[in-house]
């Protein structure tokens, strides 16, 4: 397995190491119940290393990108993030990912780990298909650390090891700074709905930058989460996980990632979607939540009046909310909040009501749910 520069430090701080794609990554370590409300309430720290940085600059980038991505990026101005897609041909979405403007033709995209090599791969393809010869595209995921400070204590911390004033710091925009002494990008954005930052540094400084926000965040009551809280935290905001709600067999269209879709601009799916979005969608994601005892899980049967309409993509119990809740595919006429439905676990049927997302809003802005960013 592929280990992050943090490993030895979730060994030596007793967590509990799993798989998860081919990484070596902390699941929890002591509890994911108090991992979660510690996010909620004051601050923790997550190791996001696994994650991809693809940088794309040139002349060209800002074109090519526009031909890559579904949103339109003429806009994004220096210092900037935006939440964009790839999808493939079909309009299936191959990554969501960010993308951070670093001023002139310089852009940085972040992927999901799991996509990290497979977008590479397709945006070179791009590159070369399309004709892009003033464009660079290089993946620096290996030499690239990152690590999310999150929770309402998170900028108090960080503040006191940065030069610069973080209150400026608006949602979904970013600086180049230094955390201590370290050079750092920090961005105001998370994947838990809570406020915090994501940090970035050389791979080889991850140690330093984690051992500072723990050592400053000592009397606040931080404390290091695994990717168990990470889960719960993410699916009570709402947010989507790729290979449970997405993957290149589903569409924008029938997630909630429609208002990321530019159908004013020529990229690669377009006409895929712009079909899509004059046909109809088949099948809607949605959100619930039980009604009687149990938790659903990833791929059990959603059903209603006894026939099968749809899948779970995912489902928990919610720390926050006290009750099991989750996301699943739905026929399009049973996508209203309030509809009554049943999830199959087990043999048995039990009773679920589709609800409006996101399940936990604390702050105002998610940005999947808004359409600023």
């Amino acid at each position: 397995m592929n280990k992050t520069p943090l490993f030895g430090r979730h060994e030596a701080l007793g967590a509990r190491i799993i798989d998860f794609g081919g990484w070596a990554m902390p699941v929890q370590y002591s509890n994911v119940i108090e991992e979660h409300h510690a996010t909620r309430e004051r601050v923790t720290l997550f190791d996001t290393c696994h994650m991809g940085e693809i940088d794309v600059s040139g002349p060209e980038a800002l074109p090519f990108l526009q031909k890559a991505l579904t949103r339109d990026l003429a806009a994004l101005e220096t210092g900037q993030m935006r939440l964009s897609l790839l999808v493939n041909e079909k309009g299936g979405i191959l990554d969501d990912l960010t993308v951070y403007h670093f001023g002139g033709d310089r852009y940085r995209l972040v992927t999901n780990a799991s996509t990290r090599e497979k977008d590479y791969r397709w945006l070179l393809g791009i590159r070369e298909q399309a004709g892009f010869r003033q464009v660079d595209i290089i993946d620096r995921s290996d030499v690239v650390g990152k690590i999310d400070i999150q929770g309402p204590r998170a900028e108090g911390i960080l503040q006191g090891l940065v030069p610069v004033l973080l209150k400026s710091l608006t949602y979904y925009t970013f600086l180049e700074t230094s955390v201590g002494s370290v050079p750092a990008v920090l961005s105001r954005s998370g994947y838990t709905g809570e406020d915090g930052f994501e940090v970035y540094m050389a791979s080889g400084e991850a140690g330093l930058v984690w051992d500072l926000l723990l050592e400053a965040g000592r009397a606040q009551g931080i404390r290091p989460a695994g990717l168990g809280a990470r889960d719960t935290l993410r699916l009570e905001a709402g947010m989507m996980l790729y290979g449970n709600e997405m993957c290149e067999n589903v569409t924008p269209y029938e997630v909630v990632y429609g208002w990321l879709v530019n159908l004013e601009k020529d990229f690669i799916g377009r006409d895929a979607l712009a079909r899509q979005k004059r046909e109809g969608i088949r099948r809607k994601l949605v959100g619930f939540q039980m009604e009687d005892r149990g938790i659903a899980r990833h791929g059990y049967p959603v059903c209603r009046d006894g026939a099968v309409i749809g899948e779970v993509t995912s489902g928990t119990f919610a720390p926050t909310l006290q009750r099991p809740v989750g996301l699943a595919f739905v026929a399009p006429d049973c996508r209203e909040p309030g509809t009554s439905i049943t999830i199959r676990i087990r043999q048995s049927e039990a009773r679920a009501t589709v609800v409006p997302l996101p399940f936990y809003r604390k702050e105002k802005k998610n940005e999947f749910y808004n359409t600023f960013i």
